[in-house]
C-alpha cells in the first residue's frame, strides 16, 4: 500500500534530499581529490597527517555518495528497510562527520608545524631538484607571492655570493631579476612561503567549514524526513 495525504509530500522530500545528497557526495568527492593532488603534487607537501583530509573527505563522499543512492530507492520503491537502513547509515555518517570536526579542532595548532617543515624541504630540495621540482617551487612563490620559508634570506646559500634568490621570488618576474636583490623589498618579496601557505590553508578552511555546516543541516534534515516516512510506511502496513 502506498502512503496517501502528507506522507506522500515527505516521500518526495526524501527522494529530493537524497538527490541533494547524492550531489554532496560527488562534490565531497571532487573537493578531496583535488586537495589531495594540490597537497602532494603542487604544494609538494609529505607529511601524512597532511594527506589524512582529503583522503577522509573522498572517503566519506564515497560513502555518502552511495547511501544516497539507496536512500532514493528506498523511497521511490516506498521500502521500510531500504528507508530504515537509509536513516541508520546516515546517521552513522552525521556522527562520523562530528568526531571528524572535534578531531580536526584538536590538531588545528599542527598545521602550522606541517606546512613549516614541507616549505623547508621544498626550498632545501630546490637546487638538486628537478626541472619539474623547481618549477613546482617557483610556482608555488609565485603564486602567493613569497620567497624563502621565513623569507628571502633563506636563500642565502642559492649562490656564492648570498646575496641572490630565484627569479619565482621577483615582484617582476624576468631573467635574471633575482641576482643580487635579496633584500630589496622592492623588487623581491619579503613574506616567507611558509606563513603565505599557511594564511591559504586556513582562509580556504573557513569555506570547508561553511560547506560542512550546510551539508550537516541537510543530512538531519534528511534523517528526520526519513523516520517520518518510515513511520508513514508503518503505518500504511498496519493498515493493511
Amino acid at each position: 500500500m502506498s502512503v496517501t495525504g502528507g506522507m506522500k509530500c515527505v516521500k518526495y522530500l526524501v527522494f529530493f534530499f537524497n538527490f541533494i545528497f547524492w550531489l554532496c557526495g560527488l562534490a565531497l568527492i571532487v573537493v578531496g581529490i583535488m586537495v589531495q593532488v594540490s597537497l602532494n603534487k603542487t604544494l609538494k607537501i609529505t607529511d601524512p597527517t597532511a594527506s589524512a583530509a582529503p583522503i577522509i573527505l573522498i572517503g566519506v563522499g564515497v560513502v555518502i555518495f552511495f547511501i544516497s543512492f539507496f536512500g532514493c530507492c528506498g523511497a521511490f520503491k516506498e521500502n521500510h528497510c531500504m528507508v530504515t537502513t537509509f536513516a541508520v547509515l546516515l546517521s552513522l555518517i552525521v556522527i562520523v562527520e562530528i568526531a571528524a570536526a572535534i578531531v580536526g579542532y584538536v590538531f588545528r595548532n599542527k598545521l602550522s608545524t606541517i606546512v613549516h617543515d614541507s616549505v623547508t624541504e621544498m626550498i632545501s630540495k630546490y637546487e638538486k631538484g628537478t626541472p619539474e621540482f623547481k618549477e613546482t617551487v617557483d610556482n608555488l612563490q609565485h603564486n602567493l607571492k613569497c620567497c624563502g620559508v621565513n623569507g628571502s634570506s633563506d636563500w642565502k646559500n642559492f649562490t656564492s655570493k648570498g646575496n641572490s634568490v630565484p627569479d619565482s621570488c621577483c615582484k617582476n618576474v624576468t631573467k635574471g631579476c633575482g641576482i643580487g636583490t635579496m633584500t630589496d623589498s622592492d623588487k623581491v618579496y619579503q613574506q616567507g612561503c611558509s606563513a603565505a601557505m599557511e594564511t591559504f590553508l586556513k582562509n580556504n578552511i573557513l569555506w570547508v567549514i561553511v560547506a560542512a555546516v550546510v551539508i550537516a543541516i541537510l543530512q538531519l534534515l534528511g534523517i528526520v524526513f526519513a523516520c517520518c516516512l518510515i513511520k508513514g510506511i508503518r503505518d500504511g502496513y498496519e493498515v493493511m
